[in-house]
C-alpha cells in the first residue's frame, strides 16, 4: 500500500492510501478502452477535370458514393491545367452538378475553394441516408432468390 497525495492545497493537503500500481494499470485500461471506442472520420479524395465526359463523370460519382456510404468525408477537387485556368466557372458547374447529384446522400461541408490551379469543395454523407437504400436492395435480393 502507497500514501498518495490527492490534493496538495487544501489546508490540510488531503492523503489516501492504496494500492498505486493497481490504480495506475486500472486508469490505463480505462484510457485504452476510451481509445478503441474512438470513431475516426476519414477523409478521402476524388480528382475530377473541368472538361469530364459523362461517363467518367458517372464513374467518379459512384466511387464518391461507395466513400460516402463508408462514413468517410470526400474531398473533391478539380485540376486546371494550362489555358484551363482562364475558365473557373467550367469546374463550378461540374462541382455544382456533383452536389446537386449528391443531395439527398451527403451534405456540402466547405464551398468551392480556388487554391493555385486546384478547386476544392468537402461533402460530408448525411445519417441515415443509406439505410433506405440498403432496406430496399435487400427486399430485391430476397425476391430475387424466391424467384419472383
Amino acid at each position: 500500500m502507497d500514501l498518495v497525495e490527492i490534493a496538495p492545497n487544501a489546508e490540510p493537503p488531503v492523503c489516501k492510501v492504496m494500492d498505486y500500481s493497481k490504480y495506475k494499470y486500472e486508469q490505463d485500461r480505462k484510457a485504452k478502452a476510451a481509445r478503441k471506442k474512438q470513431v475516426r472520420i476519414e477523409v478521402k479524395e476524388m480528382k475530377f477535370r473541368p472538361k469530364i465526359d459523362v461517363g467518367d463523370y458517372e464513374t467518379k460519382k459512384n466511387h464518391v458514393m461507395r466513400f460516402l456510404r463508408k462514413g468517410a468525408r470526400v474531398k473533391i477537387t478539380i485540376m486546371f491545367r494550362g489555358r484551363e485556368m482562364a475558365h473557373p466557372e467550367q469546374g463550378l458547374n461540374v462541382l455544382d452538378r456533383l452536389a446537386e447529384d449528391l443531395r439527398p446522400y451527403a451534405t456540402v461541408e466547405q464551398q468551392p475553394k480556388m487554391e493555385g490551379r486546384n478547386m476544392h469543395m468537402l461533402v460530408a454523407p448525411i445519417k441515415g441516408a443509406f439505410d433506405n437504400e440498403a432496406s430496399e436492395s435487400g427486399d430485391a435480393s430476397k425476391n430475387k432468390k424466391k424467384g419472383r
